[in-house]
């Protein structure tokens, strides 16, 4: 479904007097999850509904952008770049990866208000490339205030493998999260219905969740908990805050398979 289809179907909703719900999801998309040889990454990083290819909500600067290797963290917010997704602002940077282990991108982005769900979104985003196939440190933690813990290494994944995490909230398991799964699409993939556009999964009593990727591409994983304090509206009231970990791994076609 392309954007536009995207933004009629929301159009519809509404002169229906139904309010829609579209899975919010941030993106952080580099150009490679595995970098064999090392060398440049580019990770595009935009605020859109993956599976429907839009409609792209706007980003405003990130509050930071940064990059985990060998357990210290670099800022790379001086590296953005906005660069223009569906209309309206998205950013990218690009990296270069000149040593073996996992290379964790991370985004902080401003806080989001979605009027029809009349509350502020806030998703901390990451995405783990590996440097020189090396399948190290890739479970390492960002630190992020909701965060994914992968417990299946998030790269060099074929299609049909399962992925499994654990999400944390303040550094402490959250029994029974919900995580929402799309599909970034592009344009290929028709879903019979809504109900198939974004997957919902439960984590069990130790925060713990289990998905089988059905089709090669980015996966996104975003675990959803409501933050502590509220947040404001733009007319002042106050609102609750949605916080999302999360995590995007791509899947891979094996050679030869149909």
């Amino acid at each position: 479904m392309t954007g536009l289809a995207s933004f009629a179907r929301y159009a519809a909703c509404l002169m229906l007097g139904s309010t829609p719900t579209f899975a919010h999801f941030q993106q952080i998309i580099p150009s490679a999850d595995v970098v064999p040889n090392g060398g440049s990454v580019t990770v595009d990083m935009v605020f859109t509904h993956p599976f429907d290819g839009g409609p792209v909500m706007e980003m405003k600067r990130p509050v930071q952008v940064g990059i985990l290797k060998d357990g210290r963290k670099v800022d790379l917010s001086p590296s953005l770049t906005e660069k223009v997704v569906g209309g309206t602002a998205g950013w990218t940077l690009t990296q270069d990866i000149s040593e073996p282990g996992a290379a964790i991108f991370y985004i902080e982005p401003q806080p989001y208000f979605e009027p029809a769900e009349n509350k502020q979104i806030v998703h901390y985003a990451k995405v783990v490339v590996d440097g020189f196939a090396s399948g190290e440190g890739w479970d390492d933690l960002v630190g992020l205030p909701v965060e994914i813990r992968p417990l299946s290494r998030p790269t060099g994944l074929w299609t049909g493998n399962q992925f499994s995490g654990v999400v944390m909230k303040k550094g402490q398991p959250v029994p029974f999260a919900e995580i929402e799964v799309e599909f970034i699409n592009d344009g290929t993939v028709k879903a019979p219905n809504d109900a198939f556009i974004t997957q919902v999964i439960k984590a069990d009593a130790n925060g713990t969740f289990s998905y089988t990727m059905p089709r090669g591409g980015w996966w996104g994983f975003a675990a959803l908990v409501e933050s502590d304090a509220p947040g404001k509206s733009p007319d002042g009231k106050e609102v609750v805050i949605e916080e999302g970990g999360l995590i995007w791994i791509k899947a891979t076609d094996m050679p030869g398979s149909k």
